[in-house]
């Protein structure tokens, strides 16, 4: 047996294993880590370690750490009764302002991990206060953050586009933004009916007060927050955080542990509590399924799949198929390196002239950048890591099981409408 298959069903069996007997899914994904990259891909510790997620793991940690502080504080209750009084204390517009807010950062450059980080935790405490659906609210960030991830000055954008250039295909970065808007808009608003988005209108109806701080329908007027020593600090620190990430493009995990640091030697009382704020076990969940991802990108089991699909004599099935992989890869993977390793795939029959290019490249960026609500992408972990009064394994589940839903349906969808009319 190959052994690339073999590292495919050890995957499939790790998820079987977690499912049935609760075992740890980060543990599982260790051990097999180490057992197939050294039995089965002759790998050594080094090269099993390399595939270990450094930059997420000082995301998830920095990021819940720094927003650990802010609620100890008042900071992040004080930000939810301004987000609410900036709607009216209409609360089924919450879910859409955070949806725009994602899709207006990526779109002037922003990368949508960076936007995630910023607007999941302040839109994750809004439904924990308003009773919103966490599902709802964290799956409209990240298509949110996705909608607006391949305008032309975007970091994704930028990448299609110069691959699309250097491999030369014809390409439209109009069609490839704007497609990449409607259909991430769509599934938002799908996700807005389905997970109870039309019942909060009834809410804003029963909501006495704008900002109430238990967000009750009928409660009692709430003292008013006011913006005290720590939480002028931590929103100075939240600031920077945002200026230095969007505008300088440093690295949102290494700043937002250093804020937390500078918060934590001015005010120690008020940051005692955050280390165990952070949701560890989600860490070691995504850190674990990562680092196996890497090994098997690393035996080359990612290239044997592609290339496997792409030999395929029938274009219009290997595009399908493709559209698959990258849903499928990218629900555990970086989006940013696969779509600069599917589009080459795609070119021998791109430049045959038997499908179009344009609705190929769209399609595929699209299908490789949807997903990204898989609790074992950046933005479904930063999701996961910041959801607030769940069962967390619970929620887990749901994201996974919609996020399955996405890549079973998106691609077939983007395949219709993009590849099978030739757009291109």
């Amino acid at each position: 047996m190959p052994p690339e298959l073999i590292s495919i069903l050890v995957l499939v069996a790790a998820f079987v294993i977690t499912t049935t007997l609760s075992v740890s899914m980060g543990l599982l994904a260790f051990a097999a880590a180490f057992l197939v990259g050294t039995l089965v891909g002759g790998m050594s510790e080094d090269d099993i370690f390399a595939g270990f997620p450094g930059d997420l793991f000082v995301v998830l940690v920095g990021v819940t750490f720094l927003f650990a502080i802010a609620r100890a504080n008042g900071t992040t209750d004080w930000l939810v009764r301004q987000a609410v009084r900036l709607v009216g204390g209409r609360i089924a517009l919450i879910p859409w302002v955070m949806f725009g807010i994602g899709a207006v950062l990526t779109a002037i450059g922003a990368v949508s991990p960076a936007a995630a980080a910023i607007v999941a935790p302040i839109a994750l405490n809004l439904a924990a206060q308003y009773r919103i659906n966490p599902l709802l609210m964290g799956a409209m960030v990240v298509h949110g953050t996705q909608a607006g991830s391949f305008s032309p000055i975007s970091i994704y954008g930028s990448i299609v586009n110069g691959v699309v250039e250097r491999s030369g295909l014809p390409g439209d970065p109009v069609v490839l933004f704007l497609g990449s808007l409607v259909v991430n808009a769509a599934i938002a608003a799908v996700v807005f009916v389905v997970f109870g988005g039309l019942r909060l209108r009834a809410a804003d109806e029963q909501l006495v007060t704008v900002g109430a701080g238990t967000g009750d329908a009928g409660a009692e007027p709430a003292e008013e927050l006011r913006l005290d020593r720590d939480r002028v600090l931590t929103l100075t620190g939240l600031v920077v955080l945002v200026v230095t990430t969007l505008g300088f493009g440093l690295d949102v995990g290494l700043v937002a542990m250093t804020i937390s640091v500078v918060l934590s030697v001015l005010s120690p009382e008020m940051c005692k509590q955050a280390p165990s704020e952070v949701a560890w076990p989600t860490v070691l969940l995504i850190c674990g399924v990562l680092t196996y991802v890497g090994v098997l990108r690393e035996m080359g089991t990612i290239d044997y799949v592609g290339n496997s699909v792409a030999g395929i004599g029938v274009p219009l099935l290997a595009a399908l198929l493709l559209c698959y992989i990258g849903a499928i890869v990218s629900a555990f993977a970086s989006s940013v390196g696969l779509m600069g390793a599917l589009i080459p795939l795609a070119v021998p029959f791109l430049q045959t002239g038997s499908i179009g290019a344009i609705g190929m490249i769209t399609a595929l960026a699209i299908a490789a950048t949807v997903v990204d609500v898989s609790p074992f992408s950046t933005n479904g972990a930063i999701v996961l890591a910041n959801a607030k009064g769940v069962d967390r394994d619970a929620f887990f589940r749901q994201l996974m099981l919609y996020g399955a839903v996405i890549v079973a349906v998106v691609p077939a969808a983007l395949w219709l409408v993009l590849v099978l009319p030739g757009l291109g």
